[in-house]
């Protein structure tokens, strides 16, 4: 089976993936709390229109607009007899605008966390994951993706489970964690335990990486970490989010600009990173930005953190006692 993203990797130095897809539907009028997903069939109109606007400014790669489309996370809203229906749609939404484009593009089946927790933390079992899942990958096959995207990941078992389930499909496919956690996982775990838990996983991903977290600074951090353990054929994805988190006026925006994403960039080629893109908050300004920064430029040494901390800001730090081990929602991309 032809694998276009191991294809285009082995052409280019580096690959444009693209950047949030929640935070910038709510700019569209999506209502905080309300799924995104489900606008792949009740207003498909606004995610080919995002779809478009990333790929105007370079996108090789786009995700589907399924992040929160497993079982467990539609019947939150009622929703859980749609999984089918809305991600086809969203595979089949982001193939279209991609093959309107003329050009190669990676279309990405985006399967986020169930938002359950993990034997022995909690009741999910690895069996349930798997099923859940498994019939969340089966949907985006069906619509036409190129590879299935597993993102914002915590656990190593709620990893396993959405590995083992996407290659039933006989696609290739990536995953991102997310290190939000001083630096950590929500589970306590590093990132060089990532890199090795990874590495022991049949089949293994195509490329691995950082998405989301506190900010640009940390997630840096996260990749100098993964060079230290990774081998020369790993392929590493950033895909930081556009700087910091704020609760301003009762809604929480983003400290980035067009600045912080280019120098964000450029500082992730020069820790390893062959997949650049930008998660929550992330526009196709800020995208633009990253295209602009990236394009012919040649990646340096390993970024120092006061490096990272002069162009981004504060790394967070673990803090004394370890990483405190507990539940608790994840933020859209």
């Amino acid at each position: 089976m032809s694998n276009l993203l191991a294809d285009l990797l082995a052409e280019r130095d580096y690959l444009l993936a693209d950047g949030a897809t929640g935070t910038n539907m709510m700019a569209m009028g999506l209502l905080a709390g309300q799924p995104s997903d489900l606008w792949n069939v009740d207003r498909p109109e606004n995610v080919t229109r995002l779809h478009e606007s990333f790929l105007e400014v370079g996108s090789d790669i786009i995700l589907t607009n399924t992040f929160s489309a497993n079982r467990c996370r539609l019947k939150l809203h009622e929703s859980q007899d749609r999984v089918q229906d809305v991600n086809e749609a969203g595979a089949r939404l982001a193939r279209a605008a991609a093959d309107a484009t003329g050009r190669p593009i990676v279309v990405a089946g985006s399967m986020g966390p169930t938002g359950e927790m993990m034997e022995p933390h909690g009741s999910f079992t690895r069996e349930a994951a798997e099923e859940t899942f498994s019939e969340q990958a089966e949907a985006l096959a069906e619509g036409g993706v190129d590879v299935l995207w597993i993102e914002t990941i915590f656990d190593f078992e709620e990893l396993a489970a959405a590995v083992a389930a996407a290659a039933r499909t006989g696609l290739a496919f990536a995953s991102t964690m997310t290190f939000d956690t001083a630096g950590r996982t929500m589970m306590g775990d590093t990132p060089e335990r990532a890199i090795e838990f990874i590495h022991g996983l049949e089949p293994r991903p195509i490329a691995f990486g950082a998405n989301c977290g506190t900010g640009p600074a940390t997630l840096l951090d996260t990749l100098c970490s993964f060079a230290r353990v990774t081998g020369a054929d790993d392929i590493v994805i950033a895909k930081g989010n556009c700087g910091v988190p704020e609760m301003v006026g009762g809604e929480i925006t983003y400290s980035g600009d067009e600045q912080t994403m280019a120098r964000y960039a450029r500082l992730a080629r020069d820790a390893g990173a062959r997949i650049v893109g930008g998660c929550c908050g992330t526009t196709p300004v800020h995208l633009a930005a990253i295209a602009a920064a990236l394009e012919g430029y040649t990646p340096g040494p390993m970024p120092e953190k006061a490096a990272i901390e002069q162009a981004l800001g504060p790394i967070a730090a673990p803090k004394a006692g370890g990483v405190r081990r507990r539940p608790r929602k994840r933020r859209k991309r």
